[in-house]
């Protein structure tokens, strides 16, 4: 086609009386030109098609999956490939003259293709994992590290074709003479190899998920796992902020995973507050009468005095001294208090372990410790339920003729004069 559109051109020119190298020149640049324009012409040409049939289609089907072939410009990019295809099977016919530049034109129109050729797998691959992301499985078992090598090793073979095409050697010679860098690649690409081992090893042994709520102290990580790459797994805190943790160092360090703790039937309280040692006492039978009127221990004091008195009587012990045999403790009956009062708590998992329990003794007094599990797990309603459990506590204690202790404060401090006096 273009050995005739040249020839006309010269002929038409030669009866402007310009000479034969002038004409050839000029008609040789019109159908370069011609060629360029014709290109981008059927390149916009093909790209409106698909606009108003495809993509069409695609965006009236129910599927949405399919949507995201639009969004990462798939057909776009294969677009590209045709005035590449173009040029390069045309450029010889259209500049006969020059055939050092139309060699040129190839060479570059080669290394345009491969590079689009990666860019079209780029987005094929991108589309797969994007796709693969609308399945539940997603979470648990994400590609995207697997997807980063593979885009990783298209583009090594990408720029090694390349080469072999600006060196006009074979790519095997290419890779042959590539292996004596071997241990330099190994420095170069250690972090996405460390990355791929990694993200192996945390999805094979399902230690992480997307959505999955970790903390890293050494990281300071603390929130939920937003992506998991091939080098990198981002994390948002609970204060909005996004930790950028390095995917291998997941393996080699420690961190917490409160993906159980969600999956269980309850989030675990365990707070303990102290008791002033001072306060702790044998309950007297006045004591007693007054505690049995409170309703979630009356059955316990009931219960615990006829053993008690069973026992000092099979033991011959004399009553007249606390001292004596076995008592009751205003500690043990407030302990035995907050058990019931736990298993009557609507919002604590029964079915999980719940108690109340004495710690050893410190310099600061007996620390008493509940132990449950909240059966609402969202974190402000957990907070809400274990804040609701210790308002009670601390209001509640005095009635047991005990006081918890606090360090002296400044306004303590400034009536012990007056006390002393």
């Amino acid at each position: 086609m273009f050995n005739k559109y040249i020839i006309f051109l010269e002929n038409l020119l030669s009866k402007l009386g310009l000479n034969t190298t002038i004409t050839t020149y000029i008609s040789e640049a019109i159908s370069l030109i011609t060629l360029i324009l014709i290109t981008l012409a059927l390149y916009y040409i093909i790209l409106l098609v698909i606009k108003k049939t495809v993509y069409v289609f695609i965006q009236k089907s129910q599927s949405k999956r399919d949507d995201i072939l639009i969004q990462n410009k798939v057909f776009n990019r294969i677009c590209l490939l045709i005035p590449a295809f173009l040029i390069r099977f045309n450029i010889e016919a259209a500049i006969p003259s020059f055939p050092t530049l139309s060699s040129t034109i190839i060479l570059f129109t080669k290394i345009y293709e491969v590079f689009i050729y990666s860019r079209v797998l780029d987005a094929i691959l991108t589309t797969l994992n994007d796709i693969y992301d609308t399945y539940e499985i997603s979470k648990s078992k994400p590609i995207k590290g697997f997807i980063q090598v593979l885009k990783t090793i298209i583009y090594i073979i990408c720029a090694l074709l390349i080469i072999a095409i600006l060196t006009h050697k074979e790519l095997s010679n290419i890779l042959i003479g590539l292996g004596t860098l071997s241990a330099v690649l190994m420095l170069v690409f250690k972090d996405p190899i460390l990355g791929f081992v990694g993200g192996l090893q945390l999805t094979i042994n399902d230690m992480l998920r997307i959505g999955d709520w970790i903390v890293m102290e050494k990281s300071k990580a603390d929130g939920e796992v937003l992506e998991i790459g091939l080098t990198t797994v981002k994390v948002q805190n609970w204060d909005k902020t996004i930790t950028t943790i390095p995917t291998y160092s997941l393996i080699s360090d420690s961190f917490t995973n409160w993906r159980g703790m969600e999956n269980s039937g309850g989030r675990r309280i365990a707070r303990s507050f102290v008791i002033d040692i001072d306060t702790v006492k044998f309950c007297t039978p006045e004591m007693l009468e007054r505690f049995k009127k409170f309703q979630l221990v009356t059955q316990y004091i009931n219960d615990k005095e006829k053993e008690i008195e069973e026992y000092n009587k099979a033991n011959n012990i004399d009553n007249s001294n606390l001292v004596n045999g076995r008592r009751q403790t205003n500690l043990g009956i407030f302990r035995a208090y907050l058990n019931a009062y736990l298993a009557n708590c609507p919002y604590i998992n029964k079915d999980m372990t719940f108690m109340v329990r004495q710690l050893s003794p410190t310099e600061t007094g007996v620390p008493i410790q509940i132990y449950a599990f909240s059966s609402n797990k969202a974190w402000i309603s957990y907070e809400n339920i274990q804040s609701d459990i210790f308002d009670h506590v601390f209001a509640v204690v005095t009635m047991f003729d005990l006081k918890i202790y606090q360090k002296p404060s400044s306004n303590s401090l400034a009536v012990l004069p007056e006390i002393l006096e």
